[in-house]
Order: C-alpha cells, then structure tokens, then sequence
C-alpha cells in the first residue's frame, strides 16, 4: 500500500531451490500498460539462479487500479508520484533481505527505475541496476525534447488531460492488428500475454492519456539534464535493441555514454521491443549477458 492508502499489487515469486546457492533479491518494475503475469518465465529463470524475486504493478495500471476516466486509459500527471511509490515500496522491501538488492525495469519501468535513482529516491542503494529496453525517450526520435514538451502541453490544455492520447495499441498510428510487431516475435509468449488478458480483464490497458505524454516529456527532460545520469553511481546493464520502435534507440545509446558504470548488450533487426519475451534465441541471449553481469558486479 503507498503512504496515500492507494493499493500497490506484487508478488513474491518462490524461493530459490534449497540446492541452489542464494544469490540475494531482485525487484522487478514492468513498462507502461504491462502486469507483472507477463514476466512469470523470467522470474523462474532468476529464482533458478538462486534469486529471490518480487514484481509490483505501478500504480493506475495491472492490478494497481486505475487513475483516469475509464479503465482503458493509461493515466498519470506526473511521473514523480510513481517515483514516490517506488521509493517507498522498495524501502520496505529491502528491509531484513540478505545479500545483495538489485533493481530491475522494462521499458516505461526502466524509466522510472533511472529517474528514481537520479533523484535519490532509492535507500538503501541498490548493488545493481538492470534495464530492458527502457523508455528513456519516444519516437520520433528527430524531435528535440523541448518540442515534444510543448506539444504535449498544449494537448492537455485543449482538453481533459485524462482523454487518450492516441486511439489503440502501443503507439499513435499503430494498428491492433500490428501490435506483435512492436513488441516481439515470439507467436507463443504474445499468446501468453492475451491469455491472461482474457482471464483477468481487469489487467488490460490501453493507450497513455495526453497528461501522460507530458509527464514523460518531462521526465525525460529531467534525466538528461546535465549531471543527471553522471550522478547514478551503480553498475547498470541494459538490454535493447536498435531496431525498437516504441522507445528511442539513440536516446538509450546516449545514456549509455554518460553513465559512469554502463555496460550493454544491444540487437539488432532480431528483436523487438519486449526483450526478455523475445524467441529463444534472444531471450536466451539476454538472460545470460544479465546472468553474467550479476556475477562479475554483484557479489554475496
């Protein structure tokens, strides 16, 4: 539960096997309209490592209720509240675990994760920080973000703030029929997130409201300031791909440079968007370049 009372959905995934050596925990933070559900095979692979694992839906989505108009519409006015509960989540998840606490992100939560350790919103200070594909900016990628800023401004002063930004699936333009494209190629693990969509409805999400699009005009601003990401001290990994078209390639590569601790595996055209639910061999590619991250950065 976050300080307002809002209710925060997680899960603790099961331990470890009593044969496997304890490696420590990982908290695991899904992108913008995902659940937790969708990650239930990488959560076995890292409790297979010896991990002990915990996912949380963000507020105002998954199963941590709505924030918007409906229950369709992806809302929030600033992304500095899901900053707050983050902070605060973590804070008490961490208390009494032994070894090490790494922070895990995908995407809109690969954000968030960033943002929160550049703002010195994560005590204690995770030994790690992992990141898939992560929202660091959006498409199109040639538009400065000052623009994107004032764009998406005016849009929430035209109307409700709360309305759709766009009509259906990940992105303006973006047809429902195309949305596998955007995210993977995997046909199975696709299925595997419409199934759960249809056995618990309430976890379906659709497109981000214009207030939405505003905050994370500004928070990406607020990341790339200057000194921003030099501040995040950590070793950090990320997993992406160049041929990501719901988050912006060059803006992950820049962040890459500037971060004093970075280090990347990076795709190509044989991965989309949802990494670590991509084809065998991608994901198993993925998994095992974070793998050997934690062992070489993180220790007992």
């Amino acid at each position: 539960m976050a300080a307002d009372g809002h209710e925060i959905r997680y899960i603790e995934w099961t331990d470890p096997p009593t044969d496997v050596a304890a490696r420590g925990s990982i908290l695991f933070m899904a992108g913008r309209g995902d659940a937790y559900e969708k990650y239930l095979e990488t959560f076995e692979h890292w409790r297979l490592k010896g991990w002990r694992v915990t996912a949380a839906d963000w507020r105002g989505q998954g199963g941590s209720g709505r924030l918007g108009n409906d229950d369709a519409t992806g809302h929030i006015d600033d992304f500095a509240l899901w900053i707050e509960d983050l902070g605060q989540f973590w804070k008490e998840w961490a208390e009494g675990r032994d070894g090490p606490l790494v922070l895990a992100g995908h995407s809109m939560g690969g954000h968030l994760t960033l943002r929160a350790l550049i703002d010195k919103a994560i005590e204690p200070e995770p030994a790690a920080l992992v990141l898939s594909a992560p929202m660091l900016d959006v498409f199109p990628e040639f538009v400065p973000l000052a623009v994107k800023r004032w764009l998406a401004g005016a849009m929430s002063a035209m109307g409700d703030p709360k309305r759709p930004a766009w009509k259906i699936s990940e992105k303006p333009g973006a047809k429902i029929a195309t949305r596998q494209h955007l995210l993977t190629h995997d046909d199975d693990r696709y299925e595997d997130e419409r199934w759960w969509r249809n056995e618990r409805p309430e976890l379906r999400l659709g497109p981000g409201s214009w207030a939405w699009v505003k905050a994370s005009a500004h928070s990406s601003t607020a990341m790339f300031r200057p000194g921003a990401l030099e501040s995040v001290k950590i070793p950090t990994y990320f997993v992406a791909t160049d041929a990501d078209r719901l988050v912006s390639p060059s803006a992950i590569r820049a962040a890459i440079k500037r971060l004093p601790d970075a280090d990347a595996l990076i795709f190509g055209k044989e991965a989309r968007h949802e990494i670590l639910r991509e084809e065998d061999g991608v994901r198993g590619k993925a998994l095992a370049a974070i793998d050997d991250f934690l062992d070489r950065r993180v220790t007992n």
